[in-house]
């Protein structure tokens, strides 16, 4: 027996809801031919763009090889364009094709109607109080990761 039982322990409810959300999100991107990780870079690049890849990869939560892969699969698609950077060249600035602008903004219906089916589920106090209580646990373990280090 462990020490902590799964039912007390949180990350087992918070990973349970992820990987819910990400399935659900999976199969509403689907007919757009988009994955959740792809999508999630186009929505960033629509509001960020020319954006390096490294700074994509933190906002999408992905390691940066990861990213690569995703733009490289982008590009391959004609869904994003890569230049060099006007000043350091060894960076590429990514940013949305018109293609691409009319594949996110079509994805981001079919992903908006899922968030607004999820929060549909919760009264406004209960809406607020989940989304306080999850900023709180995400700047708790940031807290507990510091101390680990």
């Amino acid at each position: 027996m462990t020490s902590l039982p799964a039912a007390d322990r949180l990350g087992s409810y918070i990973k349970r809801a992820e990987q819910a959300l990400m399935a659900t999100k999976t199969a509403a991107l689907k007919p757009a031919g988009l994955t959740v990780p792809q999508y999630s870079a186009l929505l960033h690049l629509a509001e960020h763009p020319g954006i390096s890849a490294a700074a994509l990869a933190r906002l999408v939560g992905v390691t940066p090889p990861t990213m690569n892969t995703v733009l490289t699969n982008l590009q391959d698609r004609g869904l994003v364009e890569r230049t060099p950077h006007e000043w350091h060249k060894n960076i590429l600035e990514t940013r949305l094709t018109e293609a691409g602008r009319e594949l996110t903004d079509a994805a981001d219906l079919r992903a908006v109607a899922v968030e607004r089916a999820l929060a549909e589920r919760f009264t406004a106090a209960e809406f607020a109080s989940l989304t306080a209580l999850l900023t709180r646990t995400a700047e708790a373990l940031d807290e507990i990761r510091a101390d680990l280090a």
